[in-house]
């Protein structure tokens, strides 16, 4: 079974019992906060999901992250069962496809704007004007900036590329002449 089936597993019935009881959000932060914790100390994230430490040190190692954060007894159930069950290591998958069943719920759509220069707010906000129109969805945009596209922008919502780019541009001119289409 491939690692993200395992994560979208675990998420889904994680998403599932936060749904019921009407915490969506607190679980959504609660294993955002868990996951950043265990990026920011990898010694512990390795303890945890190393086969060389018995699992009662492990559980008791969970038990201490469990009590410093609060969460939810169903969460701190949740993840004892991932520690229990050596899934501990699929947490950062879990975290992002509960965040995209949170999404598909909300009727929110996360796109990824790639610009070759930083863009200015007014633009930002067009661009979500204008990708929640195309989406039917309100959109939430992460900006990144990655020089080789030249200029434009390329957009990412989904499978689905927006592709602007003058580099694209650049390419499609280049197959043509190649073709012998331009001359």
């Amino acid at each position: 079974m491939t690692s993200t089936v395992i994560a979208k597993r675990y998420a889904k019935a994680l998403f599932a019992v936060a749904k019921e009881e009407g915490k969506l959000e607190a679980y959504s932060e609660a294993l955002k906060d868990i996951d950043a914790f265990l990026e920011g100390s990898p010694d512990v994230e390795a303890a945890l999901v190393s086969p060389v430490f018995p699992a009662d040190i492990k559980q008791t190692v969970l038990e201490e992250i469990i009590k410093a954060s609060g969460v939810e007894d169903a969460l701190a159930i949740f993840l004892r069962l991932l520690v229990e069950r050596g899934r501990i290591q699929y947490l950062r998958m879990i975290v992002s496809c509960f965040q995209e069943f949170m999404d598909e719920e909300t009727g929110v759509v996360r796109a990824v704007v790639r610009s070759a220069v930083p863009l200015p707010k007014d633009l930002r906000d067009k661009f979500s004007e204008v990708l929640a129109k195309v989406t039917g969805k309100q959109v939430t945009l992460q900006i990144e900036e990655d020089p080789a596209i030249v200029g434009g922008v390329v957009a990412h919502i989904g499978d689905m590329v927006l592709d602007g780019s003058i580099r694209s541009q650049l390419q499609s001119i280049r197959e043509s002449i190649g073709r012998g289409e331009l001359g």
